[in-house]
C-alpha cells in the first residue's frame, strides 16, 4: 500500500493533469529520451570537470534550509545563526505549502565538484569577543539552540543530506537532519548527541560540530556517456578544536565552549568531502535508505487490521439492522390498512410527520455541511494524489500547496452544498446563508492562523509567513473562493427545495421520557469511540511528522484508512440514529452531525496526551502555538466527521421512509 517515490513516468496525462490542478506548484519538468518526468524531479546528471557540459553538470550544490527542534516548535532560518553564509548564489524559489511550513532554502557555502574529494577543507571563521554586546548576544543564541538540540537541514540535488546512526536492536537510523552541538550538564550529564563521543566530558559545557565528512554515494547511468547521477548524500558531524585555524588538520582536542568562558572565542568550520560509486541503488529508489528506517510498516498493518475489524463489526450491526429487523417492520407496517391497526404503530414509524421538521439552528448546520462538503472532498483528492506518489517528500511542499489550491477550487461544492440544505430547512436569509459559508469557518481559521503567525514574528522564526504571502492567501480566499462559492450557492438556491418521502405534520410530535442511553449527550459521546478507534494509531504518526520533524510517506495506509473513517462514521452514526428513531426522538439532523463530529473531541484529548508523554516542548511560546495549530486541525476534523455523519444518516432517513406506505 506504501507509495514509492516517483522516478520518471512515461505517461503524458500525469503531466497534463497536475498542469490542470496546478498541484505542485512548480514548473514542469523537462523531457529528456521521450520521457516525461515530474516537475521539479527530473534527474540531473554529473560528470567530472574536464566533461562536464550543458547535459551534465560538474558544480554540486548544497543547500541549506530552516533549522528546527523537537523541543520547540519555532523553526529558524540558517541566517538566524552566526555561521558560514554563501557569498553569492541564487535562492531556489518556494511554493505555497513551503512557505506555510517554514521552509526557507538558501545557497550554502559548502561547494565541491563531482569526484574531486577534499580534506579539511576551511570554510570560515568566526570569533567572538564576550565582551561586545552583539558578539555576546549572537553566542547566547548559539548555546540556546545547543541547549533545545537545534537540527541542520542541508540539501543536495533535492536530497536531504542524512546523518545515520545506530540505534537499538542492531538497526540503523538514517535521520534527514544533524545537530548544530550539544551540552554537558553541570553534574556531568551528557544531552542529546553528546554521547557519541567520550571525549565530550568536560561539565557545564557547550560541543559544537564544526567539521562535517560528507560522502556522496552515485550511481553510473547505463549509457555512460551521461555520467553519473546522485543516490545518497551522508556526513557524519564531528568537533575539531583546530589547532592552526589558517591550515586546519581536523586532528586534536574537540571544540568545546565553557558556559561562563570569556575573552576571544573562535570557531573554525571545515569539511571532508568524498564520494563513493554504488550500484545497487537506482535513481528513482534513492529515497528508500531514508524511509526504510523510519517508523514501522508492522505497526501501521497492526494498524490497519485493528480499523478492519471494526469495520466489519459495524457493518454485521448495520446490515442486521436493515436487512432483519428493518425488512421486518416495513413489511408489517405496509401490510397495515385498517384504523385500528394504525393506531398499534410503535417506532420509528409513529415519528414519520415529524422525521423531516427542519432542526433548529438550521442556518449554522447548513454553513456546516457547505465548510465540510469542501474539506471532504479536498481531503479525498489530495490523498488520492498523495497515493499515486505526486505529492511525495521529494516534491518539498507539494502536498500543502495542493491542499489549500483544492480548498480554494472547491468553493463552488460549499455553496451549493450550503443552499440546498437551508432551503430544504426552509431557510429564506439566503444572502446571510452564502455570506457565513464563505467566511465563518474559513473566518475562524485564518484568525486562529494569523495570532499563531503574530507570536511567530514576535520570535523571530522562520515559520512567520511573509506579508505577501498573507496578502496572496488573502487574494486567494476572497478572489476565487469567495466567488466560486457565490456560483454554487447560486445554483442551490435556483433548484427546488428537496423533495422528502413523507409529509411533515404541522404541530410536532411530544417526545417521550427517553432512557439513559438514547438521551443526546450519551449518544453523541459513544458515537465519536469507534471512528476514532480506526484513526488513533494513524494519528501517532501523523503528529510525530509534524511536530518531531518525521517524513511522512505513508500515503497508501492514509488512504486506506481515511475510507475506513468514512464508513466507521457513517454506520456508527446510522445505529445511533436508528435506535433514536426506535425510541421516537425525530431530532437527528443535529444530533447525526454531533455523533460522528465528536471523533474530534477524542482528537483533541489525543493530541494533548501526546503533548504531555511523548513531545519535549518546552517555552510559553512553542506551547501557544502547539495548541493554537492543534484547535485548527480539531475545527477541520470536526467539519469533516461531522458532514460525513450527516450525510449518511440523510441517506439512510430518505430510504427507510421512503419505502413505507402512509396514509
Amino acid at each position: 500500500m506504501n507509495a514509492r517515490l516517483p522516478a520518471s513516468s512515461p505517461l503524458r496525462w500525469q503531466r497534463l493533469l497536475l498542469l490542470s490542478l496546478l498541484l505542485l506548484g512548480a514548473a514542469p519538468g523537462p523531457r529528456r529520451g521521450g520521457a516525461f518526468y515530474l516537475p521539479g524531479l527530473a534527474p540531473v546528471n554529473f560528470c567530472d570537470e574536464e566533461k562536464k557540459s550543458n547535459e551534465c553538470k560538474a558544480e554540486i550544490e548544497l543547500f541549506v534550509n530552516r533549522l528546527d527542534s523537537v523541543e520547540s516548535v519555532l523553526p529558524y532560518e540558517y541566517t538566524a545563526f552566526d555561521f558560514c553564509q554563501a557569498s553569492e548564489g541564487k535562492r531556489p524559489s518556494e511554493n505555497l505549502g513551503q512557505v506555510l511550513f517554514g521552509e526557507r532554502i538558501e545557497p550554502s557555502p559548502y561547494k565541491f565538484t563531482f569526484n574531486k574529494e577534499e580534506t579539511c577543507k576551511l570554510v570560515c571563521t568566526k570569533t567572538y569577543h564576550t565582551e561586545k554586546a552583539e558578539d555576546k548576544q549572537k553566542l547566547e543564541f548559539l548555546k540556546k539552540s545547543m541547549l533545545l538540540n537545534y537540527q541542520h537541514h542541508w540539501i543536495v540535488d533535492n536530497m536531504p543530506v542524512t546523518w545515520c546512526y545506530d540505534v537499538e536492536d542492531s538497526q540503523r537510523f538514517c535521520n534527514p537532519g544533524f545537530p548544530i552541538g550539544c551540552y554537558i550538564t553541570d553534574k556531568g550529564h551528557a544531552k542529546d548527541a553528546c554521547v557519541i563521543n567520550s571525549e565530550f566530558h568536560e561539565r557545564d559545557t557547550f560541543y559544537i560540530f564544526n567539521h562535517v565528512d560528507i560522502k556522496i554515494h552515485y550511481h553510473v547511468v547505463e549509457t555512460g556517456s551521461m555520467g553519473a547521477r546522485l543516490v545518497a548524500a551522508k556526513l557524519e558531524p564531528k568537533s575539531f578544536k583546530h589547532t592552526h585555524i589558517d591550515k586546519p588538520d581536523c586532528s586534536g582536542p574537540p571544540m568545546d565552549i565553557s558556559n561562563k568562558a570569556s575573552g576571544e572565542i573562535k570557531i573554525a568550520y571545515t569539511y571532508s568531502v568524498s564520494f563513493e560509486e554504488d550500484k545497487n541503488i537506482r535513481w528513482a529508489s534513492r529515497w528508500d535508505y531514508i524511509l526504510e528506517s523510519m517508523p514501522h510498516t508492522h505497526i501501521q498493518w497492526f494498524s490497519i487490521m485493528n480499523s478492519l475489524v471494526i469495520v466489519l463489526f459495524l457493518s454485521g450491526m448495520v446490515a442486521m439492522i436493515m436487512l432483519r429487523t428493518l425488512h421486518k417492520d416495513i413489511a408489517r407496517y405496509n401490510q397495515m390498512d385498517s384504523t385500528e391497526d394504525a393506531q398499534e404503530e410503535f417506532g420509528w414509524k409513529l415519528v414519520h410527520g415529524d422525521i423531516f421538521r427542519p432542526p433548529r439552528k438550521g442556518m449554522l448546520l447548513s454553513v456546516f455541511l457547505g465548510s465540510g462538503t469542501q474539506i471532504l472532498i479536498m481531503t479525498f483528492v489530495t490523498l488520492f494524489f498523495a497515493c499515486l506518489g505526486f505529492l511525495s517528500p521529494a516534491n518539498r511542499g507539494a502536498l500543502m500547496t495542493c491542499a489549500v489550491v483544492l480548498w480554494v477550487l472547491l468553493g463552488t461544492p460549499a455553496g451549493y452544498v450550503a443552499a440546498r440544505f437551508y432551503k430544504s430547512f426552509g431557510g429564506e436569509k439566503w444572502k446571510t446563508n452564502v455570506l457565513l459559508t464563505s467566511f465563518l469557518c474559513p473566518g475562524i481559521v485564518f484568525a486562529d492562523f494569523f495570532i499563531m503567525n503574530l507570536i511567530l514574528w514576535g520570535e523571530g522564526s522562520s515559520a512567520a509567513i511573509p506579508f505577501g504571502t498573507l496578502v496572496a492567501i488573502l487574494a486567494l480566499w476572497f478572489c476565487i473562493s469567495v466567488p466560486l462559492t457565490f456560483i454554487g450557492a447560486y445554483f442551490g438556491f435556483k433548484k427546488n427545495a428537496i423533495e422528502h418521502p413523507v409529509r411533515t405534520n404541522q404541530i410536532p410530535r411530544q417526545i417521550p421520557e427517553q432512557s439513559f442511553y438514547t438521551k443526546p449527550l450519551p449518544g453523541i459521546i459513544m458515537g465519536g469511540i469507534l471512528p476514532f478507534g480506526c484513526i488513533f494509531i494513524q494519528l501517532f504518526f501523523i503528529l510525530n511528522s509534524i511536530w518531531s520533524h518525521q517524513m511522512y510517506y505513508m500515503f497508501g495506509f492514509l488512504f486506506l484508512v481515511f475510507i475506513i473513517l468514512v464508513i466507521t462514521c457513517s454506520e456508527a452514526t446510522i445505529l445511533l440514529c436508528y435506535f433514536h428513531l426506535c425510541a421516537e426522538d425525530y431530532h437527528w439532523q443535529w444530533r447525526s452531525f454531533l455523533t460522528s463530529g465528536f471523533t474530534a473531541v477524542y482528537f483533541l484529548i489525543y493530541a494533548i496526551h501526546y503533548f504531555f508523554s511523548k513531545l519535549q516542548i518546552t517555552g510559553t511560546a512553542s506551547t501557544i502555538l502547539y495548541f493554537g495549530y492543534t484547535m485548527i486541525m480539531v475545527l477541520i476534523f470536526f467539519l469533516f466527521t461531522g458532514t460525513i455523519g450527516f450525510f449518511a444518516c440523510f441517506w439512510f432517513v430518505t430510504k427507510i421512509y421512503s419505502v413505507v406506505k402512509v396514509d
